[in-house]
């Protein structure tokens, strides 16, 4: 039987909607992208993320997965650790799968690919956990938030604790954008230390030998209290070489770092004593949602939330709380006036995105490492709490 044209139109029309429907945007959902290096180097820490992510959801939402009658849908990408990869994979959340608002990179060179894609769109950028100063600085948009911290707080929470008259450190870092700005800070922040030394050496470095024996080189002659300060992302770490060749016991030479994720500071047992300042441990801060992120990770994961888990967790709280304030509306530019100062709950506290640069204000804290037998890693005992105002963070933006 001969078709007629209209019935024709209608067959291609049916057969369009079908195609288009797993990308269309439902009246009732909130779409969000959450982009990690789920494989690479850094998998593991976007692990922690996307496990926090979805507990910090479930929290915020009281189980319900929904807010002001809209479900979350939580839409999962890899971007391999690249950042082609990353930056393709936001646009297509963005173009394809009619993302409402996306979260992520893992890691800082990532996000700098990725700042420019959210300005094309027009579409909200929550950046967790890449640390790069620029993110939030120079290359920063409007579209941009941060829930984690940037390489300033780290910067500036370190040199409470370890800038001091007499000290001379050396500084093994990153050769990217991280460790780059993690430097730049550190330098910046450090006002009566010495710094005498920066090794770069790059992600999914395995022998550190050559490094570490520059790094000695340049310090133990030198008068005073000398410290390597490391600031590292990924696997493996300098840590247990560090440890190996006693540089204390050699050159009086002491290790200084910040925090790092559990498995990341088994060998921090071998430096009781140590200090410096981190950004979360479980045990540290004292509120309603660190408790119950301790508890429901226990008890779903049978081990404590790590570094990362916090912060994705935090991230959600985020999303969640603007989301009620604008009773679920989507809008890029309601949310984004929303979210402009707005101060939320999370595992660390309150956190409270600057209205400048929309980088999230939030405590740090100020730790000396214990050897506790109970434990495998070397526990963080804090000394005091570093407040956001005492950080003092420059805004580096160009708005």
């Amino acid at each position: 039987m001969k078709r007629r044209p209209f019935q024709q139109a209608l067959i291609v029309t049916a057969l369009a909607a079908a195609f288009a429907a797993p990308a269309a945007h439902a009246a009732g959902e909130v779409r969000i992208a959450l982009i990690a290096s789920k494989t690479g180097p850094l998998e593991a820490y976007a692990k922690q993320t996307i496990v926090g992510f979805t507990l910090g959801l479930e929290y915020a939402t009281g189980g319900t997965m929904t807010v002001a009658g809209k479900k979350l849908v939580v839409i999962e990408k890899d971007d391999q650790g690249k950042p082609d990869v990353g930056k393709a994979a936001l646009a297509a959340a963005y173009a394809d799968d009619k993302v409402d608002l996306a979260v992520g990179p893992t890691a800082s060179p990532i996000a700098l690919a990725m700042l420019p894609v959210a300005e094309e769109y027009k579409k909200i950028l929550l950046v967790e956990p890449a640390v790069a100063d620029s993110i939030t600085g120079d290359k920063w948009n409007k579209y941009i938030f941060r829930t984690g911290r940037n390489s300033s707080q780290d910067a500036a929470a370190n040199a409470a604790a370890l800038d001091q008259p007499g000290n001379v450190v050396a500084i093994l870092a990153n050769d990217n954008a991280f460790g780059r700005d993690g430097v730049k800070a550190a330098k910046e922040f450090t006002k009566k230390a010495k710094i005498v030394h920066e090794e770069y050496l790059p992600v999914g470095t395995t022998d550190f030998t050559a490094g570490l024996q520059r790094i000695v080189d340049k310090l133990k002659d030198q008068p005073g209290k000398k410290y390597i300060s490391v600031g590292w992302s990924g696997r493996p770490t300098p840590f247990s070489k560090i440890a190996d060749l006693d540089l204390e016991k050699r050159y009086g030479i002491k290790l200084a770092t910040g925090g790092n994720t559990l498995p990341d500071m088994v060998p921090y047992k071998q430096f009781e004593g140590m200090e410096g300042a981190l950004y979360y441990y479980f045990g540290i801060p004292k509120n309603k949602a660190n408790e119950w992120l301790v508890a429901n990770h226990y008890s779903k994961y049978k081990a404590p939330p790590d570094f990362f888990t916090a912060g994705g967790m935090s991230a959600a709280i985020a999303i969640v709380e603007a989301l009620k304030k604008t009773n679920g509306d989507t809008n890029t530019n309601k949310l984004i006036a929303t979210m402009e100062g707005m101060s939320f709950e999370t595992p660390k506290g309150t956190m409270t995105f600057r209205k400048e640069d929309h980088q999230a204000m939030q405590e740090m804290y100020h730790f000396r490492i214990k050897n506790d037998p109970a434990f495998a890693w070397g526990v963080p005992e804090l000394v005091r709490v570093i407040k956001p105002e005492e950080l003092q963070i420059p805004i580096r933006n160009k708005r």
